[in-house]
């Protein structure tokens, strides 16, 4: 039975990372006591005890938390929800789904970074776009992204959910003007592109799921496509992925024409769907940022480490 530790388990990742073990049999979760949570020393002891390390913690604690790893330690996995190791050498990048030496590099590495939940769905769209040559890496990217309010961190979890919520926090929110998101750059290294995009992230008064949208115009690709050519792409692409599944062209009729970016909270895997015309089309892609855009990507990558169904543990919808 493998031990599993979890260094961060108060926040929102670490909380949901804690509730899909909740009936597994084949790992242990070893805890901390809390009255030394923040104690280094002890940390270190733990982090070192387990078999596979998950880091639900700001940028800087998760570096610290590594730095705490023994350098004759050859058999702890650590696995980083942070974006502190996202595009450093020697960790894998923890999406599968994007291509098998992706796969390969999770199931031999001993550090795994998991993807950020922006860049999830990002990535999702874009990197077999420029694979099957339908886009090229100088394609000027605009996105933008609607969230739930739990990615944005405890302190503002507290506003939201809070007696005095301002009046502001009851309407979709814009932030990251200066586009300076700390995602821009795995989204740009990951899919190889020549410029970061042009990303405009919303945050909503509502919990969890999260809704990324990516505007092609027709005569800028480099292989002319129908959206129902486009959507047959990226189905072929993700044929036989657990986690990724493309929507039927035309199936957001089923709700009107309308896609919700709560549609796939509290479930682990994500929904692609292809809209628009000849001229315009739109890829879209709907998951939970807690679930395929957090803490389901790290257990996914922990599964795939173990060597058991991707899948134990997580919730597909």
């Amino acid at each position: 039975m493998k031990k599993i530790y979890i260094d961060g388990s108060a926040g929102t990742t670490g909380l949901r990372i804690n509730e899909r073990f909740e009936n597994r049999k084949d790992i242990e979760l070893i805890h901390i006591p809390e009255e030394l949570r923040k104690d280094s020393e002890e940390r270190r002891k733990y982090l070192n005890e387990a078999d596979i390390a998950f880091l639900c913690l700001p940028d800087d604690a998760s570096r610290e938390a590594v730095s705490m790893m023994d350098p004759d330690n050859d058999r702890t996995v650590v696995i980083d929800t942070s974006t502190a190791h996202r595009t450093e050498e020697g960790w894998a990048y923890g999406f599968p789904e994007l291509a098998e030496e992706f796969r390969e590099k999770i199931r031999n590495s001993r550090r795994i970074a998991g993807p950020g939940c922006y860049a999830s769905g990002f990535i999702m769209m874009v990197y077999p776009l420029i694979r099957e040559g339908i886009i090229g890496t100088d394609y000027p990217i605009a996105v933008s992204a609607l969230s739930g309010y739990s990615g944005a961190g405890k302190k503002a979890i507290l506003v939201y959910e809070g007696a005095d919520k301002p009046q502001d926090f009851n309407a979709p929110r814009a932030y990251a003007l200066s586009q300076q998101h700390k995602h821009l750059k795995e989204m740009k290294a990951v899919c190889g592109l020549d410029r970061e995009p042009l990303f405009t992230p919303v945050v909503d008064d509502y919990y969890s799921g999260m809704l990324v949208t990516l505007p092609f115009y027709a005569h800028l690709l480099k292989k002319k496509v129908s959206p129902e050519e486009l959507r047959e792409i990226l189905a072929e692409y993700y044929e036989g992925e657990q986690f990724i599944k493309v929507m039927p062209y035309g199936s957001e009729s089923e709700t009107g024409g309308f896609l919700s970016a709560s549609d796939m909270s509290g479930w682990d895997d994500a929904h692609i769907f292809v809209t628009g015309n000849a001229d315009r089309l739109l890829v879209n892609a709907s998951f939970d940022n807690l679930g395929k855009g957090a803490s389901g990507a790290a257990i996914q990558c922990m599964n795939i480490v173990l060597g058991c169904d991707e899948s134990t543990g997580l919730n597909i919808h």
